[in-house]
């Protein structure tokens, strides 16, 4: 049984919030208001090319081409862009779009498109959000079968949801017991499947989930692997790798943001201020390793040859900061710091990173979905998202989705 989430915390160390953090930074709330109304514009102007269809997962050329919703994990952030600027407008096109795009994914479950942990990304952006937002029944229902098959990837004894691959692959395949860092931000599927049907179990994969990720994924200096492998039948430890980032042992700032927002969600919803603290020592590595501008390199530990940015893990980084500042007890005195930290990265997305309307359907210039196969500086569709969101969050009076 993996330790507690107060035993986990002692193994790791704490760098403590950078000091550029304590001052609150020279960013205007409307500055922030004009970036999210320019974004939403934006957004306005990309409706019909993606009204039935996505944007891929990341551009070409700075320019998103349609793909539909049959494979792969993005799908859904097209859709909570959709969502977040019905919420913040009121205007009907968004909304009518979110839901021609929701009857995609209630094909998707239909045919079987399933075997990822990646339903928690896929269907809380657009069957939690719609159901949130509408109360359309079928859109919970979607919500909680998505919620069934993630339940179902869930290994017992090491207590960790298999990340990818047929959850029957063979005993030596390099899937069978992979577990991943991004997966903490799926959990929020199974935390809203508990508080919607009043069955604990969802919530408690969830939490033993995070647990194992904190056991095997966090490192004593506050970064994360990507990967962690067990062994499906004794549970023990066999070991973290990369996929995406530079090497099996330095860390993958776009990993370390979806922990930081991981467990800071998991903290409000578990009612578990251990998880809170997890994500500020995750939150002050990141914040003491970022560049200058609050917009950190791929990989913190890249070479100078590979210097590529992402403003993708800097917008998850925003939103997860943001969060994290709310969980914190009021008294304490690093919520500040955290919300500074926040509002800093999104003050330069927007204006060091917002892409030219002429040049680009996307947000986010920089992006890198994986540098290691050649894609970075170009925008990415999850970036996109989780800026809209951090704006949202910094300007607008709003219920998350998570």
């Amino acid at each position: 049984m993996p330790s507690s989430p107060a035993a986990l915390l002692r193994t790791v160390d704490d760098s403590g919030l950078p000091e550029r953090y304590t001052r609150r930074p020279d960013v205007a709330r409307s500055d922030l208001e004009r970036a999210l109304s320019t974004a939403i514009d934006r957004i306005g102007e990309n409706l019909e090319a993606f009204y039935d269809q996505f944007p891929g997962p990341s551009s070409e050329g700075l320019v998103y081409e349609p793909t539909d919703n049959t494979e792969g994990w993005t799908t859904a952030f097209w859709t909570g862009l959709c969502w977040l600027a019905y919420e913040v407008t009121g205007e009907r096109r968004f909304r009518d779009a979110a839901q021609a795009q929701l009857a995609t994914f209630e094909r998707r479950l239909e045919s079987g498109e399933v075997e990822t942990h990646d339903l928690g990304f896929l269907y809380t952006l657009s069957a939690i959000a719609g159901y949130q937002v509408t109360e359309t029944e079928r859109y919970r229902s979607a919500a909680l079968t998505a919620a069934d098959h993630l339940a179902d990837r869930f290994w017992d004894a090491p207590g960790l949801i298999q990340a990818w691959g047929d959850i029957d692959s063979p005993e030596d395949s390099w899937e069978r017991g992979r577990m991943i860092v991004d997966s903490m931000m799926n959990l929020p599927l199974l935390f809203w499947a508990s508080e919607a049907t009043g069955d604990s179990a969802y919530a408690s994969i969830a939490e033993r989930h995070a647990r194992t990720t904190a056991r095997h994924l966090v490192r004593s200096d506050g970064s994360t692997f990507h990967t962690f492998k067990c062994d499906v039948e004794s549970g023990a430890p066999l070991g973290g790798e990369t996929a995406q980032g530079y090497d099996a042992d330095s860390c993958w700032s776009r990993g370390q943001t979806w922990a930081i927002y991981g467990y800071a969600l998991a903290a409000d919803y578990a009612d578990e201020g251990a998880y809170a603290n997890l994500s500020a020592r995750l939150a002050n590595y990141y914040l003491s390793n970022v560049e200058a501008d609050h917009v950190p390199l791929w990989d913190f530990d890249a070479p100078a040859d590979q210097t590529y940015r992402d403003t993708s893990a800097a917008a998850i980084a925003a939103c997860g900061l943001g969060e994290l500042a709310q969980q914190l007890p009021l008294a304490d005195a690093r919520a500040r710091g955290y919300e500074n930290a926040a509002i800093a990265t999104l003050g330069s997305l927007a204006e060091r990173y917002s892409t030219d309307r002429s040049e680009s359907n996307g947000l986010l210039s920089d992006g890198a979905y994986d540098p290691t196969d050649g894609d970075y500086d170009e925008c990415c569709i999850w970036g996109d998202y989780f800026y809209v969101e951090g704006l949202v969050r910094a300007t607008e009076h709003w219920s998350r989705y998570w």
